[in-house]
């Protein structure tokens, strides 16, 4: 690709003669459009041709230019002629060789790096996912024992209402049945027969409430 630019940096190929000057011209040109629409298409971004025109190495001028020499046999012309055709033809094919290899190896680069773009997000990815299913995992252990500790206070409650509601009912019990033993004890001295009359005359004589 550099070659090709150096074939082009001579206005004119000297003492060629026309047909020959125009063969070689047409064919750089066709060579030089088809390697820039190439270069166009394979472009990524203003940034990328920026820095290649900055750091490009261009090659030295082509040994083509200004090397004609005009013979003096018409026969001997025409076979140099023939031989600087078959060499430049030669040095075309090389130099896009060249060009190819070189795309090729800016393809698998770019291959290359966004294979380990994509390996990367899909890591990050993964790391979020892990991070995320790890941070479930925290808040629902944390919520399990927010419950367990939640059941175990009610439970607690209950049971001391249960415990606090079993004493008074033990304590209501135990004063029914004082109560009843002491009525049982009071009305056994009222229905005994040997002080019957007298309790019920002391009754009607004395006021005093029983």
């Amino acid at each position: 690709m550099a070659s090709c630019r150096c074939l082009l940096r001579s206005s004119t190929l000297p003492s060629l003669p026309s047909q020959t000057s125009k063969t070689l011209l047409t064919q750089t040109l066709r060579f030089n459009t088809t390697t820039t629409s190439t270069s166009t298409s394979t472009s990524t971004s203003s940034s990328h041709h920026n820095y290649h025109q900055q750091n490009h190495v261009y090659l030295q001028p082509t040994d083509y230019i200004a090397s004609w020499k005009t013979p003096t046999n018409p026969k001997e012309a025409e076979a140099k002629l023939a031989q600087l055709k078959r060499d430049y033809a030669k040095k075309v094919k090389q130099i896009r060789k060249e060009y190819i290899y070189e795309v090729e190896l800016q393809r698998l680069e770019k291959q290359r790096k966004d294979e380990a773009k994509k390996e990367a997000i899909r890591q990050a990815t993964e790391e979020r996912k892990k991070l995320k299913a790890a941070a479930a995992e925290v808040r629902a252990a944390e919520r399990k024992v927010a419950e367990e500790e939640f059941r175990q206070t009610l439970l607690k409650e209950r049971t001391e209402k249960l415990e606090n509601w079993r004493m008074k009912e033990n304590l209501r019990e135990e004063k029914k049945k004082e109560k009843n033993e002491l009525l049982r004890r009071q009305s056994s001295m009222w229905i005994d027969e040997a002080v019957l009359e007298k309790k019920i005359l002391e009754a009607i004589v004395d006021t005093t409430p029983l």
